[in-house]
């Protein structure tokens, strides 16, 4: 029997919300040779609508019409500019909540965060959106608990996620969990995406984040991301930048809420995690802790765990683009 997975979209929604989820179904109904997935564009009304981007989708049925659908696996909020107006529709909101009791699986991408919550269905929960809207939501909403890092979350049946692209990774972990991780790994090697980013996984490299917040730490940050395993001590740091090892911990804390340390740890970690990445390699987690000033394995293993919320080893089972050879404590391929 196949799940019904319904998307709801309107004048100026985001189009990757609409037709990144809907192609990850449609590519696990066309993998599986059978329909998994049967799919619904709703709309406020039925026909056409004008998504932010100037592309045209088409609607087939009414928000209210998918409550003669019985049952509606799971239902999808887009986001977009167009969200706005939605939140302010009593019509809208009614519908949804009414449908909420009605769907296994009922979940938004990007800013179709606000739309659930003005309609009362993300009082108390764990929520996420887009970086650039979590604050807002927030303040809007504050019996939410945002977590502005995350890529997708799921509390208590509620599904959201955070910006575009992430609404494919919430897509994949309802496949894999519907159908198995097989079947996902099979549909993201499809749309050439990584099979699936962890919900909790950060919106943001380390680099990213610094570079946008740096301040007058800019060069330092340069110089750490060229060689993140290179020596450097908060004393070299603190010389380069003509300051003292105090002040310097209070420009990091200042500017990247953090300690040089810290910061440098965690650029050491996303090196580590590229490497993981490497096709056709033996990664030794002993030589990889080494290689990038991690410690040791066990060491490692703690960091990586706590900072993406894997293991490596499950981390490069889901994400290299080709693995050729296991993660082993061996090291019979060594790294350069």
């Amino acid at each position: 029997m196949s799940r019904h997975v319904a998307l709801f979209a309107y004048p100026d929604c985001q189009l990757l919300d609409v037709s990144g989820p809907w192609q990850v179904f449609a590519s696990a109904n066309a993998l599986s040779k059978q329909p998994l997935y049967q799919l619904t564009l709703a709309a406020d009304a039925p026909g056409t609508l004008m998504t932010n981007g100037g592309l045209a989708l088409e609607a087939s049925h009414s928000l209210d019409q998918l409550a003669a659908f019985q049952p509606l696996d799971t239902l999808l909020v887009a986001g977009g500019s167009g969200v706005a107006r939605q939140c302010a529709a009593p019509e809208v909101l009614k519908t949804l909540y009414t449908m909420a009791s009605q769907v296994r699986r009922l979940g938004s991408i990007c800013s179709g965060a606000f739309l659930l919550a003005a309609a009362g269905l993300l009082d108390g929960l764990r929520v996420t959106t887009h970086w650039r809207h979590a604050d807002e939501l927030a303040k809007r909403y504050p019996a939410l608990r945002v977590e502005p890092d995350a890529l997708y979350i799921e509390s208590a049946g509620r599904y959201t996620s955070a910006g575009v692209t992430a609404g494919i990774d919430l897509a994949l972990s309802l496949v894999e969990a519907d159908h198995g991780a097989e079947l996902a790994g099979q549909v993201a090697r499809e749309l050439v995406v990584f099979l699936h980013r962890p919900g909790g996984q950060s919106q943001f490299s380390q680099i990213l984040r610094g570079q946008q917040s740096a301040g007058p730490l800019r060069r330092l940050l340069d110089r750490l991301h060229a060689d993140p395993a290179g020596e450097h001590s908060v004393e070299q740091m603190a010389t380069f930048m003509a300051v003292t090892p105090r002040h310097l911990s209070r420009l990091f804390k200042r500017h990247l809420n953090t300690t040089p340390n810290a910061y440098l740890t965690q650029l050491r970690l996303e090196q580590a995690r590229l490497a993981l990445l490497e096709p056709h390699q033996a990664v030794a987690l002993e030589r990889l802790a080494q290689r990038c000033r991690l410690g040791g394995a066990e060491q490692l293993r703690r960091q990586f765990q706590r900072y993406y919320g894997v293991s490596p080893s499950v981390y490069r089972q889901r994400f290299a683009s080709s693995i050729q050879h296991p993660l082993t404590e061996a090291d019979p391929c060594p790294l350069p």
